[in-house]
C-alpha cells in the first residue's frame, strides 16, 4: 500500500463489494473491456483528428511501454499539466494501463500550485506544453525539478529542449519493450488510481486519493443517471482533468458506453455552437458562467442546436432565470443540476422531478448507499429541514486526504464521514439545496479558491499591514474576489500593483483578486476575529470603485 493513502476500512469494503458497487478491476481492465467491445466506434474528436476506440487502445499501449522503458513504474506519481487535446486522453490511459497515479493538475497552474504537488506526492514525472499563449512551461519545470529530486523525468508537447522527451514522439514512436509487458504489471484496484485536488482552506492543496474500484464506480452510475448511452456525444471544453469533465460522468463515464467525447480547448460561444451543430453533440457539460454566456451571445440563433438534450451543469449554484431561458433556447434538452465534490459524493436532479425541485434544488445522491448527513457546529443532526454542515461517506468518498494525518482527523469524524464545509438544508422531496459554506473559499465560476492561500501571499507585500480576501457577487461567474487591506501608514496600494505583485508570485491567474477595498481596520466578530462576513456584506452591497 502507498504510504500516506487511508483506505476504505474491510467492513465497507466487503459491503461495496457484495452490493455490486466496487468490480475489483483496475481501471486498465474497465478499459480493456470497453477497447473491445467498440473498438471501431469513434471514441475522440479533437478538431480534424479521430480516434476510434482501438486507436486510442494501440496508442495509449505503445505510450506505456515507452514510459516503461523511461523508468515510469506502477504508484509513481505523474504532474500533467495539458489543456484539452486528445494527447491527455492517451496519456491518462497509458498511465492506468502502468498503474501510475496522475494528479489532477491544470495548465491555468504555475510555479507555486506545480511545486507544491511535486513535493506533496512525491511526483516522479511532470508533463506540460512547451508554451501557452506567451507562458514558456520548461523554466518553470526546471525550477520544480532542482528543488525535487524525485522529479526524474519531463515530457512536453511540442519540440523538445535538454532534459525533455517529446510526449508525441513517445505515441508515435514504435515501442522496444513487448507488448506482453504490460500483462505482468500488478495492479491493485484498491489503490489510488488519481489524486484529485481539493480546493482547502488552508492555502496548501490537498492530494484527493481515487481507488480503482470507487472511481470506475463513480463514472458507471454518474453515466447511468445523466442518460449516456452509445449514441451520446459530449463536447467537452471544461478543464480536462477537473473531475467533473474527467469522472463525472466525463470522459470515463462516456467511454464506458461507447460513446463519443469531442474536445475543444476553448470557451468561446460561437465555435462551441458549431460543433455542436457538426458533431450532434447531446451532452453538455459547463458550469453557469459558461451557460449563461452561451444563452446570452447572439451566435446562437444562427446554429442547429436541437441534437442537445442534456446539459449538465455544478461548480456553482444555477439561478432559475437561467435555466428558464436555457429551455427555451436549447430545445430538446433537459438541464440537470448537480453538485459533486472531487473527494467523492455526487447529487444529481433527474428527470421526472417536480418543476420546484428542478428549479430550487440541486438533486440527490447517486447511490443509495451514499450517506448523508447536515450537523451542526458541535457535530449533531440538525432537525429535518434546517441547514446543517454536509457529511458523508460512501463508495466512491474518501476517507482521508494523502499524507496529511492531522488534517484528516479535524475534517472526518470518528465514524468516518466526510466534513464538506458546504452548508446545505434537505428538500421536502428528498433533494437538497446549497446554502453556502463553511469554508473560507470564493467560488469563481466553479473554481475554488483558497482565500488564506491569496491572503498569505498579500502579506508578504511591503505596504500591506492586514488582508481579508472575500467574495463579492458578480452575474456571470457567480463570486469574484475582493482583497480587503489595511495599509501600513505612509503607504499607497492600488489594484495594478497588487495583481503585478501577485504575478511575481506566480500563481494561476484566476486567483488574482479582481477588486481592491483599502480599509483603516476591519470589523471583528464578537472573538475579536476579523468577521469576513462583515466585508462580504459591506462590498456585496456597493458596486466596486
Amino acid at each position: 500500500m502507498l504510504e500516506g493513502f487511508v483506505p476504505f476500512p474491510a467492513d465497507f469494503a466487503r459491503r461495496y463489494r457484495a452490493r455490486g458497487y466496487w468490480r475489483d478491476r483496475s481501471l486498465a481492465q474497465e478499459f480493456a473491456e470497453v477497447f473491445q467491445r467498440f473498438g471501431e466506434r469513434t471514441a475522440l474528436i479533437d478538431g480534424e483528428r479521430r480516434y476510434t476506440y482501438a486507436a486510442l487502445d494501440a496508442a495509449s499501449d505503445n505510450l506505456a511501454l515507452n514510459l516503461l522503458a523511461l523508468g515510469l513504474r506502477p504508484l509513481d506519481r505523474v504532474i500533467p499539466t495539458l489543456p484539452n487535446v486528445a494527447e491527455f486522453v492517451i496519456l491518462y490511459l497509458a498511465l492506468q494501463k502502468i498503474g501510475a497515479i496522475p494528479i489532477a493538475a491544470l495548465v491555468t497552474h504555475r510555479f507555486a500550485e506545480i511545486s507544491q504537488f511535486a513535493r506533496l506526492s512525491g511526483a516522479h514525472c511532470c508533463v506540460y506544453p512547451d508554451a501557452l499563449g506567451d507562458f514558456a512551461f520548461a523554466p518553470m519545470i526546471e525550477r520544480v525539478q532542482a528543488e525535487n529530486p524525485a522529479l526524474q523525468l519531463r515530457l512536453v508537447l511540442g519540440e523538445p529542449g535538454p532534459g525533455e522527451h517529446s510526449l508525441v514522439a513517445l505515441i508515435e514512436r514504435p515501442a522496444t519493450l513487448p507488448r506482453s509487458r504490460l500483462d505482468t504489471l500488478a495492479i491493485d484496484p484498491t489503490d489510488p488510481c488519481i489524486f484529485q485536488l481539493s480546493g482547502g482552506t488552508t492555502g496548501i492543496p490537498k492530494l484527493i486519493p481515487r481507488t480503482n474500484n470507487d472511481y470506475a464506480y463513480n463514472s458507471r452510475v454518474a453515466a447511468q443517471v445523466a442518460g449516456v448511452d452509445a449514441e451520446s456525444v459530449l463536447l467537452l471544453v471544461l478543464p480536462i482533468a477537473h473531475n467533473l469533465p474527467l469522472a463525472c460522468p466525463g470522459i470515463q463515464g462516456f467511454f464506458f458506453q461507447g460513446a463519443t467525447v469531442v474536445l475543444h480547448a476553448n470557451t468561446r460561444p460561437a465555435e462551441m455552437f458549431a460543433l455542436i451543430q457538426r458533431h450532434r453533440v447531446t451532452h453538455l457539460k459547463v458550469v453557469p458562467a459558461l451557460l449563461i454566456r452561451l444563452i446570452n451571445d447572439p451566435a446562437i440563433a444562427g446554429f442547429e442546436l436541437g441534437s442537445v438534450r442534456q446539459i449538465q451543469s455544478g461548480g456553482q449554484r444555477m439561478q432559475p432565470e437561467v435555466r428558464l431561458r436555457t429551455r427555451k433556447l436549447f430545445r430538446n434538452a433537459f438541464v440537470q443540476e448537480n453538485f459533486g465534490m472531487s473527494e467523492g459524493l455526487l447529487m444529481f436532479v433527474r428527470q421526472g422531478d417536480a418543476e420546484e425541485v428542478l428549479l430550487e434544488t440541486c438533486g440527490r445522491p447517486v447511490c443509495e448507499d451514499d450517506e448523508v448527513l447536515l450537523l451542526d457546529d458541535e457535530g449533531h443532526a440538525v432537525p429535518e429541514g434546517e441547514v446543517g454542515e454536509l457529511a458523508c461517506r460512501g463508495p466512491y468518498t474518501l476517507r482521508g486526504y494523502f499524507g496529511v494525518p492531522e488534517y484528516n482527523a479535524r475534517q472526518f469524524t470518528p465514524e468516518g464521514f466526510y466534513r464538506s464545509g458546504d452548508l446545505m438544508r434537505r428538500h421536502p422531496s428528498g433533494n437538497y439545496i446549497v446554502e453556502g459554506r463553511k469554508k473560507d473559499l470564493i467560488n469563481r465560476g466553479g473554481e475554488k479558491i483558497s482565500a488564506e492561500e491569496v491572503e498569505n501571499l498579500v502579506l508578504m507585500h511591503p505596504a500591506v499591514q492586514n488582508v481579508a480576501c472575500v467574495p463579492y457577487p458578480d452575474e456571470r461567474l457567480g463570486e469574484k474576489m475582493c482583497a480587503c487591506v489595511v495599509l501600513k501608514p505612509g503607504h499607497a496600494l492600488t489594484l495594478a500593483q497588487l495583481v503585478d505583485f501577485l504575478q511575481s508570485q506566480e500563481i494561476a491567474r484566476f486567483k488574482l483578486p479582481e477588486r481592491l477595498e483599502v480599509l483603516p481596520d476591519f470589523p471583528v466578530s464578537t472573538f475579536g476575529k476579523v468577521s469576513k462576513k462583515a466585508l462580504g456584506e459591506m462590498f456585496a452591497a456597493h458596486p466596486a470603485a
